[in-house]
């Protein structure tokens, strides 16, 4: 498979009002902060050990002691604009931390070229606690893309406090039917069905992955930001679009989209109405998007254990969890060590797609 250039569709001035992970810069405050103690039980979360179950109970939390607490306003430093998932989730930690412990916690948004605008200001900051990167795969995809010349391994990763799965696959279904519908389509005319993603982005690759795993060919075109996206397909300018369930449900309900499937494992609760693309013979498994906290590298193991133990108490709060139920993904807890772990598979996997481009 021979790497390809994008086109770009003719958009003019498409203006949908649906917020995606995209937007402009701004700063937005949001309250939180010191603790070093986590509850015990309750929550859906993961105790560090793996995947969490699908709305299951929490294990037990595993906190660590630790000395460290903030001396003053935590920034939240989120490559996206306001209103979609990554930026609403994080208002959700910052407003339960600020509830557990009194201290404040502020969202910084700072969009742009591949979330590297986030990613070098997180860098650039001191290594006190007091700064984090919060957002999923991004600064893999930078990387892997060309964009930066750094991945993951430049920070010390923190917990990881939300999933959204990989990202599901939508059609118009005045044009087809379902999943078959479309392969059977996109043989019929190789490279001929438009595809929507953004060169280099997280759903470039899973778009590449999708050709793959279906055996087709599709043309891929760069619109920009979600909400472009969903203009574009509103439009009938494209064929396909990756989305997030957040930015595309209310085109499910109201009958404008339909859904082909989604490329995980297995179904989750959040979208238990969705096949998957396996059960229905696509053999395609993509990385989710696990929200994780990303450090300034030479950051205390004392500032990482305390934020281990302030997610684990927030999501042990069952109205944390409603909180983040309510912005269309599942709380998920990961301990520090597991995030990078999983960052490093997911690293690991999406350069393997990027590599045999290149061959």
């Amino acid at each position: 498979m021979k790497k390809r250039i994008l086109a770009t569709v003719l958009a003019g001035a498409m203006v949908f009002g649906l917020a995606g992970c995209g937007g402009g810069s701004e700063t937005a405050a949001t309250t939180a902060a010191p603790t070093t103690t986590a509850a015990a039980d309750g929550g859906a979360a993961d105790n560090g050990g793996g995947e969490a179950d699908n709305g299951g109970e929490a294990a037990p939390a595993e906190t660590t002691a630790t000395s460290w607490a903030p001396s003053t306003t935590v920034s939240i430093v989120v490559p996206a604009g306001a209103g979609g998932n990554t930026d609403l989730s994080a208002r959700v930690f910052a407003q339960y931390a600020k509830e557990i412990t009194g201290n404040d916690f502020i969202v910084v948004n700072a969009n742009g070229a591949a979330g590297s605008v986030a990613a070098n200001q997180v860098l650039a900051a001191a290594a006190d606690g007091h700064t984090f990167l919060y957002g999923h795969n991004l600064v893999n995809v930078a990387n892997i893309a060309g964009v930066t010349d750094y991945n993951y391994s430049a920070f010390k990763l923190g917990p990881t406090f939300a999933k959204d799965p990989a990202q599901q696959l939508y059609v118009n279904p005045e044009k087809y039917a379902d999943l078959n519908a479309f392969i059977e389509a996109a043989k019929a005319a190789p490279g001929q069905l438009k595809a929507c993603t953004e060169v280099g982005a997280y759903t470039y690759y899973e778009i590449l992955a999708f050709e793959k795993a279906a055996g087709i060919e599709l043309d891929l075109v760069d619109v920009g930001s979600n909400s472009d996206k969903i203009a574009a397909m509103l439009s009938g300018q494209v064929d396909l679009m990756p989305g997030a369930y957040i930015n595309c449900k209310d085109y499910l309900t109201a009958g404008q989209f339909a859904c082909l499937g989604a490329p995980t494992e297995e179904r989750y609760e959040l979208i238990a109405d969705i096949p998957t693309l396996k059960e229905q013979g696509v053999d395609l498994v993509y990385p989710d998007c696990d929200f994780s906290f990303y450090f300034p590298k030479d950051t205390s193991d004392d500032v990482i254990a305390y934020y281990e133990n302030l997610v684990q108490q927030i999501l042990a709060d069952p109205a944390a969890q409603e909180a983040v139920a309510n912005v269309d993904m599942m709380p998920y807890y990961l301990n520090a060590a597991d995030s990078a772990a999983h960052d490093e598979e997911i690293f690991n996997t999406i350069k393997a797609i990027a590599d045999e481009l290149a061959q």
